[in-house]
Protein backbone atom coordinates (compact mmCIF):
# COMPACT_ATOMS: atom_id res chain seq x y z
CA UNK A 1 0.00 0.00 0.00
CA UNK A 2 1.20 3.44 -0.87
CA UNK A 3 -0.10 7.50 -1.14
CA UNK A 4 0.16 8.56 -4.28
CA UNK A 5 -1.20 12.44 -3.86
CA UNK A 6 -1.88 14.17 -1.22
CA UNK A 7 -4.08 17.42 -1.51
CA UNK A 8 -4.24 20.09 1.84
CA UNK A 9 -7.05 22.88 2.03
CA UNK A 10 -6.96 25.62 5.16
CA UNK A 11 -5.42 22.53 7.34
CA UNK A 12 -3.48 23.85 10.36
CA UNK A 13 -0.51 26.30 9.08
CA UNK A 14 -1.47 25.26 5.31
CA UNK A 15 -3.45 27.10 2.47
CA UNK A 16 -3.31 24.83 -0.15
CA UNK A 17 -0.45 22.21 -1.04
CA UNK A 18 -0.45 19.18 -3.22
CA UNK A 19 2.24 16.32 -3.20
CA UNK A 20 2.85 13.68 -5.84
CA UNK A 21 5.04 11.21 -3.25
CA UNK A 22 7.51 8.66 -4.28
CA UNK A 23 6.89 4.99 -3.62
CA UNK A 24 9.67 4.92 -1.32
CA UNK A 25 10.90 7.61 0.46
CA UNK A 26 9.58 10.85 1.19
CA UNK A 27 11.02 13.61 3.41
CA UNK A 28 9.94 17.16 4.17
CA UNK A 29 12.53 19.29 4.99
CA UNK A 30 12.81 22.88 6.88
CA UNK A 31 12.82 25.26 9.80
CA UNK A 32 10.58 24.38 13.04
CA UNK A 33 7.55 26.05 12.59
CA UNK A 34 6.99 26.02 8.47
CA UNK A 35 4.40 22.90 8.69
CA UNK A 36 6.52 19.35 8.31
CA UNK A 37 4.83 17.72 11.06
CA UNK A 38 1.33 18.70 9.65
CA UNK A 39 1.26 17.33 6.72
CA UNK A 40 2.03 13.87 8.25
CA UNK A 41 -0.47 14.78 10.64
CA UNK A 42 -2.81 15.25 7.61
CA UNK A 43 -1.90 11.22 6.39
CA UNK A 44 -2.64 10.65 9.84
CA UNK A 45 -5.87 12.21 9.68
CA UNK A 46 -7.07 10.18 6.65
CA UNK A 47 -6.47 6.65 8.24
CA UNK A 48 -8.17 7.31 11.94
CA UNK A 49 -10.23 10.54 10.58
CA UNK A 50 -8.34 12.35 13.86
CA UNK A 51 -5.09 14.33 14.17
CA UNK A 52 -2.61 12.65 16.67
CA UNK A 53 -1.97 15.65 17.77
CA UNK A 54 -5.15 17.84 18.30
CA UNK A 55 -8.29 16.13 18.36
CA UNK A 56 -10.74 18.63 18.26
CA UNK A 57 -11.20 18.80 14.83
CA UNK A 58 -12.25 22.55 14.74
CA UNK A 59 -8.77 23.59 16.06
CA UNK A 60 -7.14 21.73 12.81
CA UNK A 61 -8.69 24.56 10.68
CA UNK A 62 -6.64 27.76 9.30
CA UNK A 63 -6.68 30.35 11.06
CA UNK A 64 -9.48 32.82 9.57
CA UNK A 65 -11.05 30.51 7.38
CA UNK A 66 -14.23 27.91 7.90
CA UNK A 67 -13.04 24.52 6.95
CA UNK A 68 -10.60 22.48 5.84
CA UNK A 69 -10.26 19.37 3.59
CA UNK A 70 -7.88 16.44 2.81
CA UNK A 71 -7.64 14.44 -0.48
CA UNK A 72 -5.54 11.61 -0.56
CA UNK A 73 -4.82 8.91 -3.71
CA UNK A 74 -3.88 5.46 -2.48
CA UNK A 75 -2.47 2.45 -4.08
CA UNK A 76 -4.59 -0.21 -2.33
CA UNK A 77 -3.45 -3.70 -3.56
CA UNK A 78 -4.97 -3.73 -7.13
CA UNK A 79 -7.10 -0.47 -6.47
CA UNK A 80 -7.11 3.01 -6.26
CA UNK A 81 -8.77 4.69 -3.15
CA UNK A 82 -9.54 8.17 -3.02
CA UNK A 83 -10.27 9.51 0.52
CA UNK A 84 -12.11 12.35 1.36
CA UNK A 85 -12.06 13.82 5.30
CA UNK A 86 -13.16 17.49 5.72
CA UNK A 87 -14.67 19.42 8.43
CA UNK A 88 -16.71 22.98 8.26
CA UNK A 89 -17.21 25.04 11.24
CA UNK A 90 -21.39 24.93 10.41
CA UNK A 91 -21.91 21.06 8.49
CA UNK A 92 -19.29 19.26 10.70
CA UNK A 93 -16.97 16.07 9.18
CA UNK A 94 -17.28 14.01 6.65
CA UNK A 95 -15.73 10.95 5.38
CA UNK A 96 -15.97 9.49 1.87
CA UNK A 97 -14.05 6.56 -0.13
CA UNK A 98 -14.48 6.60 -3.69
CA UNK A 99 -17.19 9.76 -3.70
CA UNK A 100 -19.49 7.44 -1.08
CA UNK A 101 -19.83 8.83 2.34
CA UNK A 102 -19.19 6.15 5.19
CA UNK A 103 -22.57 6.03 7.51
CA UNK A 104 -20.04 5.19 10.34
CA UNK A 105 -16.33 6.61 10.21
CA UNK A 106 -15.49 3.40 12.42
CA UNK A 107 -15.59 1.06 9.69
CA UNK A 108 -12.56 2.91 8.11
CA UNK A 109 -10.35 1.93 10.03
CA UNK A 110 -8.16 -0.21 9.22
CA UNK A 111 -7.96 0.46 5.49
CA UNK A 112 -5.23 2.20 5.51
CA UNK A 113 -3.07 0.69 8.36
CA UNK A 114 -0.51 3.45 9.64
CA UNK A 115 2.61 3.56 12.24
CA UNK A 116 3.65 7.28 13.20
CA UNK A 117 7.07 7.41 15.17
CA UNK A 118 6.84 11.00 16.54
CA UNK A 119 7.94 13.35 19.93
CA UNK A 120 4.49 13.12 20.90
CA UNK A 121 5.04 9.28 22.04
CA UNK A 122 6.76 11.03 25.09
CA UNK A 123 3.37 10.26 26.36
CA UNK A 124 3.61 6.85 26.22
CA UNK A 125 5.75 7.50 29.14
CA UNK A 126 4.89 10.24 31.46
CA UNK A 127 0.92 10.21 30.78
CA UNK A 128 -1.47 8.21 32.55
CA UNK A 129 -2.30 4.45 31.66
CA UNK A 130 -5.11 5.27 28.81
CA UNK A 131 -2.43 6.34 26.39
CA UNK A 132 -0.78 2.67 26.75
CA UNK A 133 -3.91 1.09 26.07
CA UNK A 134 -4.46 3.47 23.09
CA UNK A 135 -1.12 2.09 21.83
CA UNK A 136 -2.61 -1.39 22.76
CA UNK A 137 -5.86 -0.89 21.22
CA UNK A 138 -4.85 1.33 17.54
CA UNK A 139 -2.69 -1.75 16.93
CA UNK A 140 -5.52 -4.14 17.53
CA UNK A 141 -8.40 -2.02 16.09
CA UNK A 142 -5.74 -1.57 12.52
CA UNK A 143 -5.58 -5.67 12.58
CA UNK A 144 -9.26 -6.51 13.68
CA UNK A 145 -12.34 -4.69 13.23
CA UNK A 146 -13.99 -7.02 15.96
CA UNK A 147 -11.95 -5.32 18.79
CA UNK A 148 -12.62 -2.16 17.49
CA UNK A 149 -16.54 -2.96 17.95
CA UNK A 150 -15.64 -4.37 21.59
CA UNK A 151 -13.94 -1.71 22.44
CA UNK A 152 -16.81 1.00 21.38
CA UNK A 153 -19.39 -1.35 23.42
CA UNK A 154 -17.18 -1.33 26.49
CA UNK A 155 -17.10 2.19 26.70
CA UNK A 156 -20.51 3.32 25.50
CA UNK A 157 -21.79 0.77 28.86
CA UNK A 158 -19.21 2.09 31.77
CA UNK A 159 -20.62 5.51 30.21
CA UNK A 160 -24.19 4.41 31.32
CA UNK A 161 -22.87 2.80 34.23
CA UNK A 162 -20.93 5.45 35.74
CA UNK A 163 -24.10 8.00 34.85
CA UNK A 164 -25.92 5.31 36.77
CA UNK A 165 -23.95 5.81 40.02
CA UNK A 166 -23.45 9.44 39.98
CA UNK A 167 -27.81 9.11 40.07
CA UNK A 168 -27.35 7.33 43.43
CA UNK A 169 -25.57 10.13 44.89
CA UNK A 170 -28.09 12.52 44.86
CA UNK A 171 -30.16 10.52 46.69
CA UNK A 172 -32.02 8.43 44.20
CA UNK A 173 -31.69 4.63 43.70
CA UNK A 174 -30.21 2.22 41.35
CA UNK A 175 -32.61 0.16 39.42
CA UNK A 176 -30.95 -3.23 39.75
CA UNK A 177 -31.75 -4.42 36.59
CA UNK A 178 -30.57 -1.40 34.40
CA UNK A 179 -27.22 -1.94 36.44
CA UNK A 180 -27.46 -6.03 35.36
CA UNK A 181 -27.39 -4.77 32.06
CA UNK A 182 -24.87 -2.57 31.61
CA UNK A 183 -22.72 -4.96 33.43
CA UNK A 184 -23.68 -7.82 31.47
CA UNK A 185 -22.12 -5.34 28.11
CA UNK A 186 -19.12 -4.64 30.41
CA UNK A 187 -18.45 -8.54 31.41
CA UNK A 188 -18.83 -9.40 27.51
CA UNK A 189 -16.74 -7.17 26.09
CA UNK A 190 -14.03 -6.43 28.61
CA UNK A 191 -13.23 -10.00 28.34
CA UNK A 192 -12.99 -9.74 24.84
CA UNK A 193 -10.61 -6.62 25.40
CA UNK A 194 -8.36 -8.29 27.97
CA UNK A 195 -8.25 -12.20 26.25
CA UNK A 196 -7.26 -9.69 22.79
CA UNK A 197 -4.58 -7.38 24.62
CA UNK A 198 -2.88 -10.28 26.47
CA UNK A 199 -2.39 -12.21 23.06
CA UNK A 200 -1.15 -9.31 21.48
CA UNK A 201 1.49 -8.37 24.16
CA UNK A 202 2.48 -11.67 24.09
CA UNK A 203 3.08 -11.89 20.47
CA UNK A 204 4.34 -8.50 20.42
CA UNK A 205 7.34 -8.64 22.59
CA UNK A 206 9.80 -10.94 21.06
CA UNK A 207 9.36 -8.31 18.26
CA UNK A 208 10.22 -5.18 20.70
CA UNK A 209 12.92 -7.06 22.44
CA UNK A 210 14.46 -7.60 19.20
CA UNK A 211 13.87 -4.48 17.89
CA UNK A 212 15.68 -2.82 20.95
CA UNK A 213 18.24 -4.11 20.90
CA UNK A 214 19.35 -3.61 17.36
CA UNK A 215 18.86 -0.03 18.13
CA UNK A 216 20.48 0.53 20.96
CA UNK A 217 24.47 0.39 21.58
CA UNK A 218 24.35 -0.76 25.09
CA UNK A 219 24.33 -4.55 24.89
CA UNK A 220 23.36 -4.94 28.62
CA UNK A 221 20.60 -2.46 28.13
CA UNK A 222 17.42 -4.82 29.10
CA UNK A 223 14.31 -3.76 28.09
CA UNK A 224 10.85 -4.93 29.11
CA UNK A 225 7.37 -4.74 28.49
CA UNK A 226 4.70 -6.01 31.17
CA UNK A 227 1.03 -6.27 30.78
CA UNK A 228 -1.23 -5.20 34.15
CA UNK A 229 -4.85 -6.39 34.22
CA UNK A 230 -7.06 -6.86 37.40
CA UNK A 231 -9.05 -9.33 34.85
CA UNK A 232 -5.37 -11.60 36.01
CA UNK A 233 -6.36 -12.36 39.43
CA UNK A 234 -10.30 -11.97 39.13
CA UNK A 235 -13.23 -12.31 36.99
CA UNK A 236 -14.78 -9.10 35.94
CA UNK A 237 -18.13 -10.14 36.96
CA UNK A 238 -16.74 -10.92 40.62
CA UNK A 239 -15.01 -7.39 40.27
CA UNK A 240 -17.69 -5.57 39.18
CA UNK A 241 -19.99 -7.04 42.48
CA UNK A 242 -17.32 -7.16 44.90
CA UNK A 243 -16.59 -3.56 44.72
CA UNK A 244 -20.65 -2.37 44.05
CA UNK A 245 -20.87 -0.35 47.43
CA UNK A 246 -16.93 1.43 46.75
CA UNK A 247 -17.89 2.66 42.81
CA UNK A 248 -21.64 3.93 44.71
CA UNK A 249 -19.36 5.82 47.38
CA UNK A 250 -16.98 7.12 44.29
CA UNK A 251 -19.41 7.61 41.60
CA UNK A 252 -17.56 5.74 39.00
CA UNK A 253 -16.14 1.98 38.25
CA UNK A 254 -13.47 1.59 39.81
CA UNK A 255 -12.92 -1.97 38.25
CA UNK A 256 -12.56 -3.37 34.68
CA UNK A 257 -10.44 -3.12 31.61
CA UNK A 258 -10.37 0.42 31.36
CA UNK A 259 -7.87 0.10 34.44
CA UNK A 260 -5.37 -1.85 32.21
CA UNK A 261 -1.87 -0.58 31.98
CA UNK A 262 1.33 -1.60 30.24
CA UNK A 263 4.81 -1.31 32.21
CA UNK A 264 7.81 -0.01 30.49
CA UNK A 265 11.00 -1.06 32.24
CA UNK A 266 15.19 -1.41 31.43
CA UNK A 267 16.37 -3.87 33.57
CA UNK A 268 14.52 -4.14 36.96
CA UNK A 269 14.10 0.00 36.29
CA UNK A 270 10.62 2.03 35.54
CA UNK A 271 11.87 4.01 32.14
CA UNK A 272 9.90 6.59 33.41
CA UNK A 273 11.88 7.62 35.94
CA UNK A 274 15.07 6.29 35.31
CA UNK A 275 16.05 5.92 31.44
CA UNK A 276 18.05 8.40 29.64
CA UNK A 277 16.52 10.55 26.69
CA UNK A 278 18.24 8.26 24.03
CA UNK A 279 16.83 4.97 26.18
CA UNK A 280 13.26 6.29 26.35
CA UNK A 281 13.60 7.49 22.31
CA UNK A 282 14.82 4.07 21.32
CA UNK A 283 11.77 2.45 23.64
CA UNK A 284 9.39 3.92 22.07
CA UNK A 285 10.82 3.48 18.68
CA UNK A 286 11.70 -0.55 19.02
CA UNK A 287 7.45 0.01 20.39
CA UNK A 288 6.47 1.61 17.04
CA UNK A 289 8.80 -0.92 14.55
CA UNK A 290 7.24 -3.98 17.11
CA UNK A 291 3.72 -2.36 16.18
CA UNK A 292 4.59 -1.82 12.48
CA UNK A 293 5.75 -5.64 12.20
CA UNK A 294 1.93 -6.37 13.87
CA UNK A 295 0.34 -4.97 11.19
CA UNK A 296 2.20 -6.11 8.52
CA UNK A 297 0.83 -9.53 9.44
CA UNK A 298 -2.36 -8.98 7.73
CA UNK A 299 -0.35 -8.68 4.24
CA UNK A 300 -0.33 -4.31 3.71
CA UNK A 301 2.24 -3.25 4.71
CA UNK A 302 1.52 0.13 6.78
CA UNK A 303 2.73 3.46 5.56
CA UNK A 304 5.39 4.51 8.12
CA UNK A 305 5.85 8.09 9.04
CA UNK A 306 9.00 8.99 10.96
CA UNK A 307 8.59 12.87 12.48
CA UNK A 308 11.75 14.37 13.35
CA UNK A 309 12.81 10.80 14.77
CA UNK A 310 17.08 11.46 14.96
CA UNK A 311 16.78 14.05 17.04
CA UNK A 312 18.40 13.29 21.08
CA UNK A 313 19.92 9.99 19.48
CA UNK A 314 23.56 9.25 19.41
CA UNK A 315 25.04 8.56 15.79
CA UNK A 316 25.34 4.43 16.07
CA UNK A 317 21.34 4.75 16.95
CA UNK A 318 20.74 6.85 14.19
CA UNK A 319 22.84 4.76 11.90
CA UNK A 320 20.94 1.56 13.32
CA UNK A 321 17.24 3.18 12.67
CA UNK A 322 18.52 3.56 8.73
CA UNK A 323 19.47 0.03 8.97
CA UNK A 324 16.65 -1.09 9.97
CA UNK A 325 14.39 0.91 8.43
CA UNK A 326 15.47 2.23 5.17
CA UNK A 327 17.43 -0.30 3.81
CA UNK A 328 15.52 -2.93 4.57
CA UNK A 329 12.05 -4.45 2.44
CA UNK A 330 10.23 -5.05 5.37
CA UNK A 331 9.22 -1.11 4.99
CA UNK A 332 6.92 -0.06 2.46
CA UNK A 333 6.38 3.79 2.00
CA UNK A 334 8.09 6.06 4.62
CA UNK A 335 7.87 9.67 5.19
CA UNK A 336 10.29 11.83 7.49
CA UNK A 337 10.76 15.09 8.48
CA UNK A 338 13.89 17.05 9.47
CA UNK A 339 15.22 20.66 9.49
CA UNK A 340 18.49 19.69 8.00
CA UNK A 341 18.14 19.01 4.29
CA UNK A 342 21.65 18.66 3.75
CA UNK A 343 22.03 15.99 7.05
CA UNK A 344 18.79 14.25 5.82
CA UNK A 345 20.34 13.88 2.28
CA UNK A 346 24.05 12.34 3.18
CA UNK A 347 22.06 9.97 5.84
CA UNK A 348 19.58 8.80 2.68
CA UNK A 349 22.34 8.65 0.15
CA UNK A 350 23.75 5.95 2.28
CA UNK A 351 20.99 4.11 1.71
CA UNK A 352 20.93 3.23 -1.30
CA UNK A 353 17.18 3.48 -2.04
CA UNK A 354 15.40 6.73 -4.00
CA UNK A 355 13.80 9.90 -2.31
CA UNK A 356 11.96 12.90 -2.89
CA UNK A 357 12.63 15.55 -1.00
CA UNK A 358 10.14 18.17 -0.14
CA UNK A 359 11.56 21.79 0.93
CA UNK A 360 8.73 23.86 3.09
Amino acid sequence: MRVKKLNIVNFKNHGEKEFSFNKKINCFVGKNGVGKTNVLDALYYLSFSKSFINSTDSQNIKNGEDFFSLRGVYQVKEMEEHILLSFDKNKGKTLKRNDKEYEKISAHIGLLPLIIISPQDIKLIFDGSSERRKFIDSALSQFDSGHLIALQNYNRALLQRNKILKTSSGGGSIDPIILEMWDAHLISNGEKLYENRKKFITSFTDKFTEYYNKISAESSEKPSLKYFSQLETENIADLLKRNLHRDEFLQYTSSGVHKDDLIFQVGDLPLKNCGSQGQQKTFLTALKLAQYSFLSATGEKPILLLDDIFDKLDPFRVNSIVDLVLKDDTFGQIFITHTNENDLGKILEKTGEEFEMFEL
